[in-house]
């Protein structure tokens, strides 16, 4: 899958970038954080893409899935999903549990099950099935999904060529939540930033 992903990124670019995203996002197996992180890893080192146009077709192709899964919960209702959305990764379980959260802590899922893999799938269907407004909906799903492409594609950013197999290993045998690895390499960047800070302070007083 990595591989295919990277073979589309190469051929098309952004424009492949942007695809993979909205359809992941609606549901389609695209493994998103390691698409992000592998993305973020090209912008590093003289890398082939931008990080700033990485992140902004990120994030428009994040809103585009988020916009189609919301008209569908809105057009279509939950019988609907609860029959097809097994074709689209979109099972009753994962529903049950999505909606469990939606009921929940409302919007503020949308908001940050961005991080959840599975769970951010039924997010937005739920939120279009509820008939939240779509002016909320575009506050909270914006700011979620902006969140999360500038999370990833700078982690993907920092830790380089590496970053797609450190990811695919975290996801498949550590089982640590992405959210967590997301704070975790916000800590660390936040150290590195300012130990290169004080040594950048230090050399100008010894200078």
């Amino acid at each position: 899958m990595l591989d295919d992903i990277l073979l589309l990124i190469e051929h098309y670019g952004y424009i492949a970038l942007f695809g993979l995203l909205a359809v992941g996002i609606v549901g389609l197996p695209v493994p998103d954080e390691i698409l992000m992180t592998t993305v973020g890893s090209l912008t590093s080192n003289g890398g082939p893409l931008s990080f700033s146009k990485s992140l902004l077709v990120s994030y428009a192709g994040t809103m585009t899935g988020m916009m189609v899964s919301y008209f569908l919960g809105k057009t279509v209702g939950k019988p609907f999903l609860y029959r097809y959305g097994k074709w689209v990764k979109l099972t009753p379980q994962r529903l049950d549990l999505a909606e469990g959260w939606f009921k929940k802590y409302g919007l503020w899922t949308v908001a940050f099950g961005y991080y959840v893999p599975g769970v951010r799938h039924f997010t937005c269907y739920l939120a279009g099935v509820s008939a939240v407004s779509l002016w909320r909906y575009l506050l909270y799903a914006g700011t979620g999904a902006l969140i999360w492409c500038a999370s990833f594609l700078t982690l993907g950013h920092f830790i380089g060529v590496n970053a797609p197999k450190i990811m695919n290993l975290i996801h498949h045998y550590m089982g640590i939540s992405a959210i967590v690895i997301v704070i975790l390499a916000a800590v660390g960047i936040a150290l590195f930033m300012w130990l290169r800070k004080r040594g950048a302070s230090k050399q100008k007083k010894t200078g």
